[in-house]
């Protein structure tokens, strides 16, 4: 081996040996912080969406093929709706992490804030409008056009399967219209036999709570035959309830070229939410967030371009990642680096910073430690040439013993590689030892003659 490249590879591993404690010490700490900060979200969530063939159901398709981006596996839980996806947040055994929640989702006749009072639940934002779509047969109101939730009664009326949250929101609304449940003939199912029973004539009118990206809202408002009611005091309904809007359906936007709807239609709306239990990790929350504005962040038919998602939460208390993202817009770092890299760093600087300022002074120990090692290695062999040298002051000294023992002190020496910058000390030592081996070496000139 060329002595230049093995002087270089012996001077790194003695500087390898020397910080080889400080740098333990600084892999504990790291792993430490790691483990009790948690930076890494979990790979696998899951989110409780509603009904197949609902706007829930397909959100939550958009949100799984956005997660899975970063490596994140969301796993949908199909349910009948709001009001099942708040029972399933409230129970810890139910495994769901975060679901879609509905304005006025919570038990029917009470209040609305009554959610906001769950300990542990936080919310992401408001994401898009959910109107209240009224779907009738013509035929079985003789063709005249329904304004008011009034000309329900005496009907035969589907209001949403037992746990979704349009049930307990259009009995709200029914009650302030002081139309109780005996007036209409009440059915609870679920979202696709409903339509089946209103297309075969076995219903008089279904309600739907949902966005128009559900496939059965889109074809219902263009089925010939099946109308949907006006609310012409949507205004009223929007100063008198806190958790609906006052929309209105533009004319043509379903068809532009059939023109449907053929008028301005007034609708009311709740709000949909993304609820997540508190504890879920932050940096979770932080991408659902960031995903919810590619997914909802564009124009519809209720909402213009960046109207949603926002953070007008009356019902739950807005999660703090959430906040942040509102306020500030993505993390500054993952505009430029790897998400997992950026979340690291953002989770982790402040312990960071702490632990880089305990191991700036520590690190001051490495200079001399090598120091202390290379010296070490020229300095121990004092010890034998100034015993040697003792020696050959001594009244029983024999020279030619003391001068075997001094050239095979000198042999070793020879193998001694230092780096360059502690050649003198090493040139130092051999001169003493010839230094020494010439007192020898006077000696026993001297004894024989």
């Amino acid at each position: 081996m060329p002595h230049l490249l093995r002087h270089a590879l012996i001077s790194t591993r003695d500087l390898v040996v020397s910080a080889a404690p400080f740098v333990l010490l600084a892999l504990l700490l790291l792993w430490g912080a790691f483990i009790v900060l948690d930076p890494a979200p979990p790979r696998k969530v899951v989110l409780a969406t509603g009904p197949e063939q609902g706007a829930y159901a397909e959100f939550g398709k958009r949100y799984a093929e956005e997660l899975k981006r970063y490596g994140i596996t969301v796993a949908l839980r199909g349910t009948q709706g709001a009001a099942e996806n708040l029972r399933l947040l409230r129970d810890p055994s139910s495994g769901v992490d975060l679901a879609f929640m509905q304005g006025g989702a919570g038990d029917a006749l009470y209040a609305i804030d009554e959610a906001g009072q769950d300990a542990g639940l936080v919310a992401l934002g408001n994401l898009f409008y959910e109107p209240v779509w009224v779907f009738y047969r013509t035929a079985a109101v003789k063709d005249e056009a329904l304004t008011q939730l009034t000309q329900l009664k005496g009907l035969r009326v589907n209001i949403g399967a037992v746990g979704s949250g349009a049930a307990n929101l259009v009995t709200k609304l029914l009650h302030a219209n002081r139309v109780e449940q005996n007036d209409l003939t009440l059915t609870r199912l679920a979202p696709t036999p409903a339509v089946v029973a209103l297309l075969a004539g076995e219903l008089d009118a279904l309600v739907f709570v949902s966005a128009p990206e559900s496939p059965l809202v889109r074809m219902l408002l263009q089925t010939p035959g099946i109308g949907l009611l006006d609310f012409v005091q949507a205004d009223a309904y929007a100063r008198q309830f806190a958790f609906v809007d006052a929309l209105k359906l533009p004319r043509g936007v379903v068809d532009l070229a059939r023109d449907i709807p053929a008028h301005d239609v007034r609708l009311v709306a709740a709000t949909s939410t993304m609820v997540a239990r508190a504890g879920t990790h932050p940096a979770l929350i932080q991408l659902f967030v960031q995903a919810a504005r590619r997914v909802h962040g564009g124009t519809s038919w209720f909402s213009a371009v960046g109207q949603f998602p926002n953070a007008a939460v009356t019902e739950f208390p807005l999660a703090r990642e959430a906040e942040r993202y509102y306020r500030s817009g993505p993390p500054l770092l993952q505009r430029y680096l790897p998400y997992w890299l950026a979340n690291l760093i953002d989770r982790m600087w402040v312990v960071l910073v702490s632990i880089i300022a305990v191991l700036i002074p520590l690190s001051r120990v490495v200079p001399p430690l090598y120091e202390f090692r290379i010296r070490s290695r020229i300095f121990r062999w004092y010890a034998q040439l100034r015993d040697i040298e003792e020696s050959a002051g001594a009244a029983d000294a024999q020279p030619a013993r003391l001068l075997e023992r001094l050239d095979a002190l000198d042999a070793k020496v020879e193998h001694i590689h230092v780096p360059l910058s502690y050649a003198d000390e090493l040139y130092a030592l051999r001169s003493h030892i010839e230094m020494v081996r010439g007192r020898l070496r006077s000696a026993t000139a001297g004894a024989v003659t």
